[in-house]
């Protein structure tokens, strides 16, 4: 299967690799590092996160503080999101 990372995510990655630079560059390659084995991950083991908050999505926690949200389609794995797992996933729909 192929993994193609949605705009949204990629701009999730990019924060998160541009926020843990400023106090770890080492840290942040790390990190980076991780989130692209995981996605090479799915290719072979799609199912491999748990089914997600938001109907037809899966979740994946690759480190301790971030979770990867993911929706398998059509012999593709599309990845919706990356979040800190302190922050609100889903957000409600009032806010």
């Amino acid at each position: 299967m192929k993994v193609i990372w949605a705009s949204a995510a990629e701009q999730d990655r990019a924060d998160i690799i541009e926020f843990i630079s400023l106090d770890n560059p080492i840290a942040a390659i790390m990190i980076d590092e991780l989130f692209a084995e995981v996605a090479l991950r799915l290719e072979q083991h799609p199912l491999l996160g748990r089914p997600g908050r938001i109907s037809g999505t899966r979740e994946l926690i690759p480190h301790a503080n971030y979770r990867l949200i993911y929706e398998v389609q059509d012999n593709q794995i599309r990845i919706l999101a990356l979040v800190h797992t302190a922050r609100l996933w889903p957000l409600p729909k009032h806010l």
